[in-house]
């Protein structure tokens, strides 16, 4: 263990607080730039479904595309957060040569295995199907194979992302991911629609179709890391045995708690056109989709701070990592609260976007906005557990809120439609953020309720909780009043942040223009 400290302090010395914040803080803008393309984008592909199919189509589509997203997360193999860690550890400790060796034994067993579910899928899709529906469903089978067989093409996509994401490399990720698959996406669902072509064959191809260009380019722009990288090496590259059981025990578990979390957000949808209709499963997605958009946030400020995590384990410099987690906790609440509190206020006139009959789904949103503002209060605790190597634990938890998931939906489901799905997802989204978070505080010391994450809770309270609430009290809650105070709320948003933004730590922004004349 000296000797590895040793080898950090001579080969990466480690960066000053306000260098570090500034780092994450300049990805993390970029991410989020990035990912409101994509969160917009996202949304209105949903609009287009439900606008122009029906809601039984639309249900289909949306249960058929879950099913593939299940099945991708378990083509993955945990190798996402694998490869960021391995990557981001070896380029701390100066071992170039041992990155080539990592990147391989992650992507062969993902190609694989990715392979072999999309060809089992092809052939069990309509055994899946007669088991999934009571009655028989026009083109399912049809359907889920279209999706199936790009199962191998997006694991792919999403391993050679990741990997980049190690090297430090953001751009890959915002520009493969956030803005050309999904603008892809956006183009051929919305091309499909205006032709009025089959919700069963067209509609799902034109949806899975981008992720193989997306696949091919980052495969090349991470072979080009990998070989600019191994240019600094003084010794011979290792073999894929030496690196295959690190790389494996690390994610192998992380391979289940990914598979287990994937399930949660997306079985629901599956079980609920299996036990009450498809119409059900398209109302519930339309009902979840506003959460995505404040789900975006905490991911693209995941991915800008997943490597520097990593890097300050590795040198179990627990202040150094505790301030990244509290100051990115602290931008995420800044990003997200004000979405949720408004979604939990205005849930009804929101849903009519979607078309007629989808504002019945605003209780289910409204429900779901507040446990959110629960899941972001504490932060991107997975992440830090993963980068701290402690993946078994976010097996565990990942597990207990999975099966909990399942039972509750089981029993709920079948007699309380969309908000017994709603309950569920509730029940594991708070199990999966608050035992974790008590797993870092007593293994690391670890927390994320700073002075900026209190600050930016108050501070989305006030702007847009309080008054969203007496606007709904004494107004109408239509469009125009969402829109007013939206603006107003903004604004008065905008102003208590920049009086805040030393608390907030928003000086580390600063950073971009720097990074810019660099």
């Amino acid at each position: 263990m000296v000797g590895t400290r040793a080898v950090v302090a001579t080969v990466a010395p480690a960066r000053s607080a306000a260098g570090e914040l500034g780092g994450a803080a300049r990805h993390g803008v970029a991410n989020l730039l990035g990912v409101a393309v994509a969160a917009v984008a996202g949304f209105g592909l949903n609009i287009i479904v439900t606008r122009g199919w029906s809601m039984s189509d639309a249900g289909l589509f949306f249960a058929a595309t879950s099913a593939f997203m299940i099945a991708y997360a378990a083509a993955r193999l945990g190798t996402g957060v694998g490869s960021v860690y391995f990557i981001s550890r070896y380029r701390t400790l100066g071992q170039p040569e041992r990155l080539r060796a990592s990147v391989l034994v992650g992507l062969l067993p993902v190609l694989g295995v990715g392979t072999l579910i999309a060809v089992a899928g092809w052939w069990a899709a309509p055994r899946i199907v007669a088991l999934t529906f009571d009655e028989p469903v026009p083109g399912a089978v049809r359907a889920l194979r279209v999706l199936l067989v790009f199962v191998p093409v997006a694991a792919l996509c999403d391993f050679a992302l990741a990997a980049c994401r190690g090297f430090g490399k953001m751009r890959p990720l915002l520009l493969i991911e956030r803005l050309g698959r999904t603008g892809l996406q956006v183009a051929g669902v919305g091309l499909a629609a205006l032709l009025g072509l089959s919700a069963t064959t067209a509609l799902p191809l034109a949806w899975v179709a981008p992720y193989l260009p997306a696949g091919l380019v980052a495969t090349v722009w991470l072979a080009r890391l990998v070989r600019r990288a191994e240019r600094g090496a003084q010794v011979p590259a290792v073999s894929l045995r030496e690196e295959f059981g690190p790389y494996w025990r690390y994610s192998g578990p992380r391979a289940l708690s990914g598979l287990a979390q994937m399930a949660v957000q997306r079985l629901d949808i599956v079980l609920l056109g299996a036990l009450r209709g498809l119409s059900e499963a398209a109302l519930y997605t339309a009902a979840t989709r506003f959460l995505a958009l404040g789900q975006l946030s905490g991911q693209a400020l995941s991915t800008a701070v997943q490597h520097r995590l990593a890097e300050h384990l590795v040198r179990d410099d627990r202040d150094a990592a505790g301030r990244l987690y509290q100051a990115a906790t602290g931008w995420l609440v800044l990003l997200a609260w004000p979405a949720y509190l408004l979604f939990a206020v205005f849930a009804e006139p929101m849903l009519h976007l979607f078309g007629e009959g989808y504002s019945a789904g605003a209780r289910v949103t409204v429900f779901l906005a507040l446990t959110m503002l629960v899941a972001t209060g504490c932060g991107m605790v997975d992440t830090v557990l993963n980068m701290a190597g402690r993946t078994s634990w976010t097996f565990y938890n990942a597990l207990a809120g999975t099966l909990v998931n399942v039972v509750l939906n089981v029993l709920l489901i079948p007699r309380f439609g969309i908000m017994g799905a709603a309950v569920a997802w509730s029940a594991s989204i708070l199990i999966t953020n608050l035992v974790p978070l008590a797993q870092l505080h007593h293994a690391y010391r670890l927390h994320p309720f700073g002075r900026g994450t209190l600050a930016a809770a108050g501070l989305a309270v006030a702007c847009f909780g309080v008054p969203a609430l007496i606007a709904r009290a004494v107004l109408d809650s239509g469009p125009v009043t969402l829109a007013v105070l939206a603006v107003l709320g903004t604004a008065g948003y905008l102003a208590g942040a920049w009086r805040l933004r030393r608390v907030l730590q928003l000086d580390a922004l600063r950073a971009l223009r720097r990074g810019r004349r660099r």
